[in-house]
């Protein structure tokens, strides 16, 4: 499977990282280009054995995948600089956030597969969960294919397109969510008299078997939390100190208002 990668960003790296590694793509068979930074396509083909180059036209000509990479800003150009290398059979895969596929189809101005798609930075780790929709060109083939890739850096899950603001904003943003609080505790617990270095070791490892447990108990976080809440007790106490500053209510405010500014920044790219 032939693969072109129109953009060589952090995304970009990760996704070509995983999909290396597990065998969903294939070095030689695998392209990526960028509108200026040499440096930047001389170390991605040097760490990967990818091709690297400016000219991606006649990559384009022949890819099975042709990956949109890209500042989400420079959608529009960066289509419109293809659109003469895309074909009825060509699968166009977009990782730019708030760019629709009624955008793209537009730009592209003829039939073609385009999947959609929302990962987070924890691919960089093979951690992502990615979220991605499709058109009505995309066949079941193209769909495996699509999850095939996504899972090499993580979990891949098909959504509706309407539900994308939903998933920007609970895993496409999320991480930040989880690093800002683990931040609050670091910090705490610095001014609790630990030095940094136990702090970021202690919470590192609370994070890492929380996120376990809740893998192994189907998700239910509020049972979890209730099980080591002891009446009386100290998580007890901090949690009563949470909802007094109604930690909870702010956290689902903000998870809604970056679905919303998704859908901003959706709105323009819109004609």
């Amino acid at each position: 499977m032939k693969a072109v990668f129109v953009g060589a960003g952090s995304m970009a790296e990760a996704i070509i990282a995983g999909a290396l590694k597990s065998g969903a793509l294939q070095a030689d068979h695998t392209y990526v280009t960028n509108k200026a930074n040499d440096a930047r396509l001389r170390q991605l083909a040097e760490e990967f054995g990818v091709q690297a180059g400016y000219e991606a036209g006649a990559a384009l000509q022949d890819a099975d995948i042709i990956v949109l990479a890209m500042k989400p800003k420079d959608a529009e150009a960066g289509l419109e600089s293809i659109r003469s290398f895309i074909h009825e059979k060509s699968v166009v895969i977009s990782l730019l956030a708030g760019v629709s596929i009624d955008f793209m189809e537009e730009t592209i101005g003829k039939p073609c597969a385009i999947i959609r798609s929302m990962p987070n930075t924890s691919a960089a780790v093979g951690k992502s969960a990615t979220a991605i929709a499709l058109n009505q060109f995309v066949t079941d083939k193209q769909h495996k294919s699509a999850l095939h890739l996504f899972s090499a850096i993580g979990t891949a899950i098909t959504v509706d397109e309407a539900q994308m603001d939903a998933v920007t904003a609970v895993s496409g943003s999320g991480p930040a969510y989880f690093y800002y609080i683990a931040e609050a505790i670091q910090q705490a617990g610095e001014e609790l008299g630990l030095d940094h270095e136990t702090a970021k070791e202690l919470l590192i490892q609370t994070l890492l078997g929380a996120a376990s447990m809740l893998s192994k108990n189907d998700g239910q976080a509020a049972a979890l939390r209730k099980a080591i809440t002891s009446p009386g007790g100290t998580t007890e106490a901090a949690l009563r100190t949470f909802d007094e500053f109604r930690v909870k209510q702010a956290i689902a405010a903000g998870v809604k208002e970056a679905a919303v500014q998704s859908k901003r920044l959706g709105d323009a790219y819109i004609h």
